[in-house]
Order: structure tokens, then sequence, then C-alpha cells
């Protein structure tokens, strides 16, 4: 499918009350046409993968072409490079959210959740808790060692106040507790430090995750 023929049909299917709908869970209506994810999905398999086109679609710039670049792309193809690119573009945590199941197949996803845990933006720090989320529910050939590597920046950065940034560093805390037993134990063990830091945030991220991971 050609990108003229698939920007044609994304617009066909634009809902401007689905985008109204999206606003109220935070999800940005700049460029958005209200094309539901359950419509995406099997357009992208009808499209297959395509890394040339979905290269072309990021660019476009519309929230649902975005979100299909993702779901089209090659792991293989994806570069360092590319995954800063989008990153610094993302507006929208659901964008965000999708985009990092493609970049949690890439090499280079374990290096980028420890830069991006750093950073200031607010989506491209919760695309690196949002990344340890995606590798602690999918990657089953890591090790313990490489998620209890990840909990000093989750800790860290627990104080957090902005609301998609404390929601995913919450996130990945309980996919990490909920991977092994192990990692339970060691989760829990870093949500009651967290739960020590003077911070409303860090006290919110603290409470949730130990409510689920003590819970049977």
């Amino acid at each position: 499918m050609r990108y003229e023929e698939v920007i044609k049909k994304l617009k066909k299917k634009a809902n401007r009350k689905n985008v109204e709908g999206m606003a109220r869970f935070g999800i940005a209506s700049t460029n958005t046409l209200g094309v539901s994810i359950y419509d995406l999905r099997p357009m992208a398999k009808e499209i297959g993968k395509n890394h040339r086109l979905a290269l072309r679609l990021w660019k476009s710039g519309i929230h649902e072409a975005k979100i299909l670049a993702s779901y089209i792309d090659e792991p293989a193809k994806v570069t360092e490079g590319q995954m800063e690119d989008w990153a610094a573009d993302f507006d929208s945590w659901d964008v965000c959210d999708q985009v990092c199941e493609l970049f949690g197949k890439t090499p280079y996803a374990y290096k980028k959740i420890v830069d991006w845990s750093k950073r200031k933006e607010e989506f491209v720090k919760r695309a690196a808790f949002a990344l340890i989320a995606e590798m602690a529910w999918h990657d089953k050939e890591a090790n313990d060692n490489q998620f209890k590597r990840l909990f000093p920046h989750i800790i860290r950065e627990s104080t957090d106040e902005r609301n998609f940034v404390k929601k995913a560093v919450n996130w990945a805390l309980r996919n990490i507790g909920k991977r092994r037993p192990g990692l339970k134990k060691e989760a829990i063990n870093a949500a009651k430090e967290i739960q020590k830091i003077d911070s409303k945030s860090a006290r919110w991220i603290a409470a949730d995750a130990l409510r689920e991971l003590n819970s049977k």
C-alpha cells in the first residue's frame, strides 16, 4: 500500500467525536483524526512490515499515522538516531507507549532507558519507564540483573510530579515486580525505599505499587 493510499484511508476513518473523547483521557487533539487502534491494527496487518513507509507516515505529523508507523516498522532497521528523532516528537502518552512496543524490540532499548530517564522532556522521560514496563513484560531472554540495575533510575525519578511521568514510573516498578518471584521481592524493597522520600508523587507510586505487589 502506498503512502497516499494509507493517508487517504486514515482520513476516511476520521471521527471528530472520538477526538473529543480521546482528549478527556489526556490524548493530544492536534493533528488527531480520532481513529481507534482497533482500526489501526488491522490496517497495519494489511500493509505489512515496511520501514520506508513507516518513516514517511511518521513525518506526516498525523497522530494515528505515527501509531501506525510503529506497527509496520521493522525493528531490525530502526536506528538509534531514529529513536531519538521519534522520541523528540512525542506529544501524547498513547503515541509514546505504542512506539515503545517497537523500540523494545531494538538492541538500543536498555541504553535508551538509562539515557531518557534523565531527560527533562515529559514524554521522553515517560518513554524510559514505558520501555521498562514493556521489556519486563516481553523480553523473555533478559536476566534478573538487567532489571535490578534499573531500580536506581526508578527510585531517582519517583519524585517527578508530572502525571504522565509518575504513572509510567509506577507502571515500570509494578511490571518488574510481576516478572518473577525474585524480582517481586526486589520491587517491594524499592517501593519501600521510595515510600520514605518526602514527595507526594513518590508516596503515591510506592503506595500503589505495594498494594498490587503485596496482593494475592
